[in-house]
């Protein structure tokens, strides 16, 4: 049996990964500390803590902004970040290049195409529909719209059971197009109000978390992120190109629809729950590789702890800069994210021949 070796060697990175790992756990932590106790609200949860050590009761008031506001908060931007991240990391696997990011398949286009549909179309639907669904119709239709796109980039780029990744990208990119041709459409027949809801939802943010709508999208996040480490070895083998895959062992038209299946899956959950935010797919893979090298063993799971730290982060600022008004969280990324982007593009333009 031929053992596979990474791309890199893998011999004198893993120590440096691992002491990167650790660092990553420590700062996701800190980050989770400090998104709980910041705030517009004065509450703090160590003195809460100190509270319920001394067995005095909670208060009310305490309680709702911990337990109700600023944990599923937290939950969910830990949860996003480290799905949007992980996806780009994939993606990039997959492509084999550093710009490769979720949105290149098409899943972000395709599900803000399902929520604006729900947002200005939602009352053709069904009455019992919308009360049965709730404040979980717009998700809904962001994620179904996700997985059609996705559903549809699979036919159009497998022929004879053989699925090509160069017809995947360029697909992508006209399935995108055609999404926003059609949200341009939506948009010219939304009412005022409607154009407030898809200004907020297409820019990105956190502030409606809820344990109920988190329940709704946060299995399916989880069972990506927790099944994507299996594709460590296949994605280190695609690495080196798909013939050099074969030979190694890897069935490389099945590792090409599990990471497909797995991208489409925790973009469209993320994106359900938090709308559009970008770039977070982009920086964080190219950041890791730079600092513990190609190997998707290590990668993949640093690119979920740096994601969600990333992510938690960008919501404490978002919440906090403009206090007691809120920036949308999408804005934050951008501002960070466009530069670092373009210092990638210049920095891989010979290489790409861009």
């Amino acid at each position: 049996m031929v053992a596979l070796t990474p791309p890199a060697s893998s011999g004198d990175r893993a120590p440096r990964a691992q002491k990167v790992t650790l660092a990553l756990v420590a700062l996701l932590l800190a980050a989770g500390v400090a998104s709980l106790a910041v705030g517009a609200a004065g509450v703090s949860p160590w003195a809460v803590l100190g509270d319920w050590l001394a067995g005095e009761a909670i208060g009310l008031r305490e309680r709702v902004i911990l337990l109700d506001i600023r944990l599923p908060r937290l939950v969910t931007g830990a949860l996003v970040g480290a799905s949007l991240a992980v996806a780009g990391a994939v993606m990039q696997g997959l492509f084999r290049n550093p710009l490769a990011d979720p949105g290149i398949v098409g899943v972000s286009a395709g599900a803000s195409l399902g929520a604006v549909l729900v947002i200005v179309l939602g009352g053709l639907l069904p009455a019992g529909l919308v009360a049965l669904a709730g404040s979980h119709l717009v998700p809904i239709g962001a994620f179904l719209g996700g997985w059609a796109s996705t559903l549809l980039l699979y036919r159009i780029s497998t022929r004879a059971g053989r699925t090509s990744v160069a017809t995947m990208l360029l697909a992508g990119i006209a399935m995108a197009a055609l999404a926003g041709a059609g949200m341009g459409v939506l948009i010219f027949l939304a009412d005022d109000a409607q154009l407030r809801d898809l200004t907020f939802w297409n820019m990105g943010s956190l502030a409606g978390s809820s344990w109920t709508r988190l329940a709704a999208a946060a299995p399916v996040m989880i069972l990506g992120l927790l099944a994507v480490p299996f594709m460590a070895r296949a994605l280190n083998a695609l690495s080196l190109g798909e013939a050099t895959a074969m030979h190694l062992g890897i069935r490389v038209e099945r590792a090409k629809r599990l990471a497909i299946l797995a991208v489409a899956a925790m973009t469209g959950a993320a994106v359900a729950v938090s709308g559009g935010i970008g770039f977070v797919g982009i920086v964080v893979p190219h950041l890791l590789r730079l600092a513990m090298g190609p190997d998707h063993r290590f990668l993949l799971p640093a690119a979920g702890l740096l994601g969600a730290a990333l992510l938690i982060g960008a919501d404490m600022v978002a919440r906090t800069i403009a206090a007691p008004a809120e920036l949308p969280i999408g804005i934050v990324t951008a501002l960070a994210g466009g530069p670092f982007f373009l210092w990638i593009l210049l920095r891989k333009r010979g290489l790409v021949d861009l």
